[in-house]
């Protein structure tokens, strides 16, 4: 993957990949939006989800693996303490 996310950036550079997480973003909204009224079918926000999951891959690889997986580490423990609170 690291291969594909470095040959995007090549060709695209960082603000236009950016841009493209930000529309992803915005698709998986909207198709969301429509699958909860009825309508579209379940597989368009599937194929949403899969534009989404690449791009936070690539975002991810950007940023930098280890900080954001400590990040991550850090919003499920929160997530687990307002669990247990509830």
């Amino acid at each position: 993957m690291e291969k594909l996310y470095q040959a995007t950036l090549e060709k695209w550079g960082e603000e236009a990949q950016y841009d493209q997480a930000v529309e992803e973003c915005a698709e998986l909204i909207a198709a969301l939006k429509h699958f909860r009224r009825g309508k579209i079918e379940r597989h368009v926000v599937i194929d949403e989800l899969a534009d989404v999951t690449l791009m936070l891959g690539q975002l991810t690889w950007m940023f930098g693996e280890d900080q954001v997986k400590s990040a991550v580490e850090t919003k499920l423990a929160k997530l687990q303490k307002l669990l247990n609170q509830a």
